[in-house]
């Protein structure tokens, strides 16, 4: 069985479809009940923080993910994220389940080049600081040969169904309703964006395979573009215009005041406004893999998700 902690998320629907597109039996476990059903699919409520919730919900598991998301608060990181990783580890230790948990790259900083799998640690942000330790923690254990576990990291993503990305929320979204974009830090800098459907098909992939465990895995992801070719991209799939305006620092604070979520979001600043290139070769060449093209994945939203809003 196949158990999803902090289910309801993206990546966490994509895994999801994943699954159960493949007949596996699947254990989805979160605080809320989630929309997904199918004869193979159970749900069972239980509170990442509550050790025996989580033992329970995941008995009978070969097969742990760790997909949540906790609200994007700094404090709430570093008082939950210890106790929810340590809560999970004990959960692997008792069951003998294999774990994956989906990160992100914060824990990097800022970095001068690609980041790959073997990019050392050096966190410029609270939140960075949290993901290190954690991480730490997780293949700490692994390496000790106490639990199977791997580490599986993303990108910014796109082709979220809840706008829970700014490409989504500050591109996608205002193109298809024919407003003008808008755009963190410089245009001119290389960032690349994780498509969710392939971080779905790719954390499947490796719950499908053993051999991948105890190590670290960047997630399928298209090339680091100039943030004004992914705009013009964009703009032509939708049969719009490529206008767009830049959000800086001082005007992020400045929304941050309003919104609790974007002043999270300024300590982030440094990943707009330098090159943010993302290597995920290991996977790709592992699995003979290749990410969704940008041409073909904004497509896709602008049929679905994202749809045109007619005139």
């Amino acid at each position: 069985m196949h158990t999803i902690l902090g289910a309801g998320g993206a990546v966490a629907n994509a895994l999801t479809r994943e699954l159960l597109n493949n007949n596996e039996t699947v254990r989805l476990v979160s605080r809320k009940p989630v929309a997904i059903t199918g004869k193979n699919i159970t749900w069972q409520k239980a509170d990442l923080l509550n050790y025996a919730e989580l033992l329970e919900a995941v008995k009978g598991s070969t097969v742990i993910y760790l997909t949540a998301g906790l609200v994007y608060d700094k404090d709430i990181w570093q008082q939950q994220w210890p106790v929810i990783m340590g809560n999970v580890i004990n959960l692997a230790k008792a069951t003998g389940a294999r774990l994956i948990f989906f990160d992100n790259v914060y824990m990097y900083g800022l970095v001068n080049g690609r980041m790959t799998e073997d990019t050392p640690y050096h966190p410029c942000s609270e939140k960075g600081k949290v993901r290190a330790a954690i991480a730490n923690k997780l293949m700490a254990e692994a390496k000790a040969g106490n639990i199977r576990a791997s580490i599986a990291r993303a990108a910014d993503f796109y082709g979220t169904d809840s706008m829970n990305s700014f490409f989504d929320m500050m591109v996608l979204d205002k193109y298809a309703k024919k407003q003008g974009a808008q755009w963190v830090g410089s245009t001119k800098k290389l960032h690349n964006f994780s498509f969710i459907p392939d971080m779905g098909k790719a954390m499947y992939l490796l719950g499908q395979n053993p051999d991948s465990d105890n190590q670290i895995w960047h997630l399928p992801t298209a090339q680091a573009l100039p943030g004004k070719q992914l705009i013009e991209i964009t703009a032509s799939i939708y049969g719009v215009k490529p206008s767009y305006f830049a959000v800086n620092k001082f005007l992020l604070w400045a929304y941050g005041l309003f919104n609790k979520t974007v002043m999270g979001t300024v300590e982030m600043y440094y990943q707009y406004n330098h090159d943010y290139i993302f290597d995920s070769t290991k996977f790709e060449k592992a699995f003979n893999i290749k990410p969704t093209s940008y041409e073909d994945g904004i497509k896709l939203m602008s049929e679905t998700l994202y749809a045109r809003e007619e005139a």
